[in-house]
């Protein structure tokens, strides 16, 4: 049982040490943030468009 369990200490340790998949982490959370943000200012986008939109076609009928 010893044996097994130091079998297993030894890449658990390195496992616990890397630190490659960190950056891969960091950028999908900036990624993540900045996609959030876009998807906010799209629905605020979007209702100033469509108000622009209604009060140009209220415009155009208004004049015919």
């Amino acid at each position: 049982m010893r044996n097994t369990f130091k079998a297993f200490q030894k890449p658990l340790r390195r496992f616990l040490r890397d630190e490659a998949g960190q950056d891969l982490i960091e950028y999908a959370l900036v990624a993540a943030l900045v996609g959030l943000g876009a998807v906010a200012s799209m629905k605020t986008l979007s209702t100033k468009i469509g108000t622009a939109f209604t009060t140009i076609g209220t415009s155009l009928t208004s004049n015919v």
